[in-house]
Order: C-alpha cells, then structure tokens, then sequence
C-alpha cells in the first residue's frame, strides 16, 4: 500500500502540533482524518470526547485508519484541574486504543505522543530512554500512566511512543515559554515577567518534530519509546540573549515569584541517538532559526 491510499487519524488535530502534522503527512500522500473535542465543519474533520469509550468504538469502526497519531492531550502543565489531566490522557488514551482493537482492522501504526517531562527533575545532563522515570507534575504522571497502560496492549497493536522534549514554531499558544518570549518582542515590550531563568531546556522546531513522527510511522519500531529532541539545552537566558540579537530589542526581565514552579524541572537535555538510529537523516534546526521564524512570521 502507497502512502497516497494510507488513511492517518490524528487525535488534537487543530491543536499546535495537530495543524503541523497534519500538513507534514498530507504533503507526503496520506489521507488525513482529523479529530478533536470541538465542534467544525472542516472536510475530513469529527468531533469526538476521548472520554466517550461508545463513540470512540463506533467512530474508530467507521474510519479503519492505516495509522494513528494520538497528539489530543492536556498539555499545559501549569493547568489547575489534576482529575482533567487523568481523565484525558490516561482514561481517555485508554479509551482510544481499545476503540483502535476493536474497530476491525489492525492499523500498521499507533503513535502515542507522551512527554519528556516524565524525567523529572532526578537525572541531570543527557536523558536518554533509559533514564528512570522521575514525574514531578501531575501532568507527567499521566502521561507516564499512559505508557504503562499502553504497553498492556503491545500484544495487540503496533504501538510506538514518543518522549518529545521541548519544541516550539508559528502558531503556539503564549502559554508556552518560547511563544511568550518571542510575542514580546515581537510587540517590542519594555518588560516580561518570568519565573526561574535559570532553567534549561532542550528546544526543537515543531517542524522537525512532525517529520519525527512521519519516519516513525514509516519505519514503525512496534514496542519502542523514542526521545524526540535536540540533545542541546539553552536556559531562558539565552533565549532572551537570541530574541534580542535578532530583534535589535533590549527587554527588561522582571521575575515573579508566582511564576516559581515548586518541582521545577531544572535541566531537561534529550538523547536523540534512538531516533537519528531510526530515521536516518533527522536534525532539527539550531533554536535560532526557529526563533528568526518565529519573529519575522506575520501572525
């Protein structure tokens, strides 16, 4: 079967990743069918509630996707509501994957998008995928519930899950720190207000991480979990410093003690040698040429 007749479900397909994804797998053949949680009369478009395990059932059983990208989450850590974060991304994969089983065809990939954040704060430097779980969040527990829960159904899908760490592009939502940033210099502010600065993250370009995700449901290593990242950590700092070469800005930064997460993580750096192994060929641009996209987009 050509790519061109493979039909590919993305779950969050109007979320930030969602929009990309489905760009990236449309421009290499596929038929994408979108899903979300609300209402649009978008062709290739239905709405459903992960948490609805009937319409789930009878949804899946219509469409028979040739592989599924499973992006819809709640993905904000900083959100309030614990329960929402289990309700979703545990109960509500769960649901997912059992509709997949039972729809009447074995698709020839699941991805199943979790979060680096499942390291925690306990390992510094390089993490790769065999760095133990250390989940200081609500949000991450879910999220590494979800790997638990998925691998009950190995025997019975090709599932591939992925770690990605950190990643930004046109089109995040300001809740996010590297769209927070760059909104401000692109609106030439004289101030921001952040928490701690000195943390460190390893940046991708939202981009390169869908093209991640298309060579993974190519080459579909069943069973595997795969870091998505780009092994170099830059702190807030030197985000600032970028935004400020490329902007000819100065800002003044201000820290405010509410935005002091308690459990923050304080180095996040991935080990990307698993999936470079995987999808020969895989880079993503340094941060600051994502950054210069960021500024100079029209949005």
């Amino acid at each position: 079967m050509t790519q061109a007749s493979k039909r590919a479900l993305i779950t969050g397909i109007h979320g930030f990743t969602g929009r990309y994804m489905a760009a990236e797998l449309k421009a290499h053949g596929y038929e994408v069918v979108g899903m979300g949680s609300q209402a649009s009369n978008e062709p290739g478009y239905v709405q459903a509630d992960l948490t609805d395990a009937v319409g789930l059932r009878a949804l899946l059983a219509d469409l028979q996707p040739d592989v599924v990208v499973h992006l819809a989450a709640l993905a904000f850590v900083g959100h309030g509501v614990a329960d929402a974060f289990y309700q979703v991304n545990l109960i509500g994969t769960r649901n997912l994957l059992e509709a997949i089983a039972v729809c009447g065809k074995r698709p020839d990939c699941v991805l199943l998008a979790s979060s680096a954040n499942v390291y925690g704060n306990a390992s510094d430097g390089m993490l790769s995928e065999a760095t133990p779980p250390a989940p200081a969040n609500d949000y991450a527990v879910s999220k590494l519930g979800m790997e638990y829960m998925a691998s009950l159904w190995q025997d019975r899908l090709p599932i591939v899950i992925t770690r990605p760490f950190n990643y930004s592009g046109v089109g995040q939502g300001e809740n996010f720190l590297l769209s927070k940033i760059v909104s401000h210099f692109r609106r030439r502010a004289s101030v921001i207000e952040l928490g701690n600065l000195d943390v460190w993250r390893d940046f991708s370009d939202v981009r390169a991480v869908v093209a991640a995700y298309r060579g993974l449901l190519e080459v579909v290593p069943i069973g595997q979990t795969v870091n998505v990242s780009s092994g170099v950590a830059y702190s807030l700092r030197d985000v600032i410093a970028l935004c400020e070469q490329i902007t000819q800005h100065r800002l003044e930064v201000t820290v405010n003690p509410a935005f002091v997460r308690a459990n923050e993580v304080k180095t996040l750096t991935g080990d990307n040698t698993r999936l470079r192994s995987l999808v020969p060929g895989w880079s993503t641009p340094p941060l600051r040429e994502t950054l210069d996209w960021m500024l100079a987009e029209q949005q």
